[in-house]
């Protein structure tokens, strides 16, 4: 059954989706980061796991009322509402940031994956062998992740419904991101940016009466790759979110420990202090359907501690962490 929630309570909500949208959209942070701090992780796998043969059912009854209810619809219009305005809102504004102020944007992120690793750590207390074990796992596949290098675009739609799938596994899995997996797979550029920019310039256009559009081959092209692409997201939500719901009800430590030490290891992909390394090949730097240098990866380096930014940086970084423990706070003091 849904909860009754007031209206500052769905505005809330809608908020949070927004948070956990933007993270899914920047490389090295993961949504279920997000909303395992906000909250609402478990209520989230949850409400996936009810998209099942029961709600099927009910739709192709037309009992839309009752199929509803059983998905807990209200929540998940207002989250995933959130974080699809997000792409077109927020994201944005955190993508012009990360061109601008990038060290600064990274620092902040750092300290709030910093903040999240105590704030999910500090109740846990069944630290024996087993879950010692899993949070190396978790650790070392996280750092493992963060140094791999990227493979070439590919719009094969059977690829990108593949990319659906692994690319939403971090709105359902705490610690990895799925923004960072679609750049390991090459598709990161073609998926959450051309493909995201192309289909509001269609829908733009679409609204403002001009059908002509559609004519296009290259943008009909860009909407079959997002659609397959959304498919294979739901597809994915849906399997995953089954899967861990599973898992968690009868392995609740051993996956916490886990996501502990997934999160952990992320911080490596999102240290602040690192120059982009790009693509090449046969000397020459290859560049997306934009003009912008395409990232192969990181070379990561230690700080000069006698420049203002480093200080700068870690102030952001110590703002993040204070992020966190302030929303941890403010969870506990409405308890």
């Amino acid at each position: 059954m849904q909860k009754e929630r007031t209206f500052s309570q769905k505005i809330t909500l809608f908020l949070k989706g927004l948070a956990m949208g933007a993270a899914n959209k920047v490389p090295g942070v993961s949504g279920g980061t997000v909303s395992f701090v906000l909250g609402f992780y478990e209520e989230l796998i949850y409400s996936f796991r009810k998209i099942n043969y029961v709600a099927l059912k009910l739709l192709i009854n037309f009992r839309f009322k009752s199929f509803f209810s059983y998905v807990n619809g209200s929540f998940l219009l207002l989250v995933m509402g959130g974080s699809i305005f997000s792409y077109f809102s927020i994201s944005l504004v955190l993508d012009y940031f990360l061109q601008q102020y990038e060290l600064y944007v990274w620092s902040w992120f750092f300290g709030m994956i910093l903040g999240s690793v105590y704030y999910i750590g500090k109740d846990f207390d069944k630290w024996n062998s087993a879950n010692t074990i899993s949070l190396i796992v978790g650790i070392s596949v996280g750092l493992g992740i963060s140094f791999l290098n990227p493979a070439k675009e590919n719009d094969n739609l059977w690829f990108v419904f593949i990319c659906g799938i692994i690319g939403v596994s971090g709105m359902t899995l705490p610690g990895l991101s799925g923004s960072f997996i679609l750049i390991l797979m090459g598709n990161y550029v073609l998926l959450l940016v051309d493909s995201v920019n192309e289909l509001l310039f269609v829908v733009t256009n679409l609204i403002t009466g001009n059908f002509e559009v559609l004519e296009d081959p290259e943008k009909i092209r860009y909407l079959k790759i997002i659609s397959v692409f959304t498919l294979g997201s739901v597809f994915g939500l849906v399997s995953i979110s089954h899967v861990l719901g599973y898992v968690l009800k009868r392995w609740n430590t051993f996956v916490t420990a886990i996501i502990i030490g997934f999160i952990t290891g992320s911080l490596g992909i999102v240290w602040p202090w690192k120059k982009a390394i790009y693509l090449i090949n046969n000397e020459t730097l290859l560049l997306d359907k934009k003009g912008n240098k395409i990232i192969e990866n990181y070379n990561r380096f230690i700080p000069d501690f006698s420049l203002l930014e480093t200080w700068v940086a870690i102030f952001y970084i110590i703002f993040g962490i204070l992020l966190v423990l302030s929303i941890d706070y403010y969870g506990r003091k409405k308890k």
